[in-house]
């Protein structure tokens, strides 16, 4: 029976400028930095929070033949793949913080059916959501 989702993949065209960006711009903590031979295996996470790990992975990494590597880098660079929703329970203020640290949005904070969220691309050109689920919106305003 399956448990729990322990990593997801971010998809990374340069492995330690996209650390820099989770844990400086985003305030992810790092988790696991290893290398072994050309390869290099890093995770980070949300402070406080076990699992899901997010694995930075490089899109020319191992396993992976030139084609695929560079179609591969094409489609994140171009902002294809959307790969990261993080909830907040306040995403106006996460967006200021964020925007502060220098991440750029490419949607402000709005109202959606399901909440406030905010859409913003990593260093490497993934879209990221930013989300206040409406159960938080309720529980703030009390």
């Amino acid at each position: 029976m399956i448990t729990e989702l322990a990593f997801t993949t971010l998809w990374s065209t340069d492995q330690e400028r996209t650390l820099a960006f989770c844990t400086e711009k985003l305030g992810l903590e790092l988790r696991c930095d290893v290398r072994e031979g050309s390869a290099r295996w890093i995770t980070v996470g949300v402070p406080g929070v076990e699992r899901p790990e997010i694995a930075v992975m490089p899109t020319d990494g191992p396993g992976l033949d030139p084609e695929s590597a560079e179609a591969l880098s094409t489609l994140v660079a171009k902002g294809v793949l959307g790969v990261c929703a993080f909830h907040t329970d306040d995403c106006r203020a996460e967006h200021r913080r964020l925007e502060q640290r220098g991440v750029e949005f490419v949607l402000e904070p709005q109202e959606r059916p399901y909440g406030t969220e905010a859409m913003f691309r990593d260093d490497s050109g993934n879209w990221c959501a930013l989300t206040q689920p409406r159960a938080a919106e309720k529980e703030k305003e009390q």
